[in-house]
């Protein structure tokens, strides 16, 4: 009897290569072939799930943006029982500095794609900010509950500080990657960071 192929185990097998791919290559450098070969199986397989490069690259940006939200989900749990603004915050930012192998691949892959969004006409007519914006809300959510429970400064404003956490973490991790400063040292300056914004406890 022929062995049932589970088709959706088989894309992830396919898209977790080319993440692999583009995080030792370069997002710009993968070919599908080069997908073909890391993932272990024929060039016409990768084709047959996902046709084009196009739809490739748009499948690998949707699994990194399901796999940062499990691993901060992760995080979260982790926090305890009924995690406080600051616990859910700092899982976020800390979750999307490259601090090991597949947080490292993540953000050198994520930033590719931020690149080619703006010059790779496929990309660029996707949703690229929905992640972004999605990660701001959440943030900006946090901190509204925060400032209410009087854990914040008076007239914080949580937009603006949203943003700013999430542009710092992102410049932190690309200091991370250029090899400017260790993992160690940018988690540091996040946490303080939050230390000044979350005076009176988390």
């Amino acid at each position: 009897m022929p062995k049932r192929v589970d088709h959706e185990e088989r894309r992830a097998q396919i898209t977790e290569a080319l993440v692999r791919v583009a995080a030792r290559q370069g997002l710009h450098a993968v070919g599908m072939r080069d997908v073909a070969a890391e993932a272990g199986v024929s060039l016409r397989l990768v084709q047959y799930y996902f046709e084009t490069k196009e739809k490739l690259l748009l499948h690998g940006l949707q699994w990194l943006t399901t796999g940062l939200g499990s691993r901060i989900a992760d995080r979260v749990r982790a926090a305890g029982e009924a995690p406080g603004p600051r616990a859910v915050i700092e899982a976020v930012l800390l979750e999307s500095l490259p601090t090991d192998e597949e947080s490292r691949a993540f953000h050198l892959v994520h930033t590719a794609y931020a690149v080619l969004a703006v010059t790779d006409e496929a990309l660029a007519a996707q949703p690229f900010i929905d992640g972004p914006n999605a990660a701001e809300d959440v943030l900006a959510d946090q901190l509204e509950r925060a400032r209410e429970a009087g854990l914040t400064p008076p007239g914080l404003d949580v937009r603006t500080e949203a943003i700013s956490l999430l542009a710092l973490s992102a410049g932190l991790g690309t200091s991370v990657l250029v090899g400017q400063r260790p993992p160690e040292a940018a988690t540091a300056i996040l946490r303080h960071h939050l230390d000044r914004l979350f005076p009176n406890g988390s």
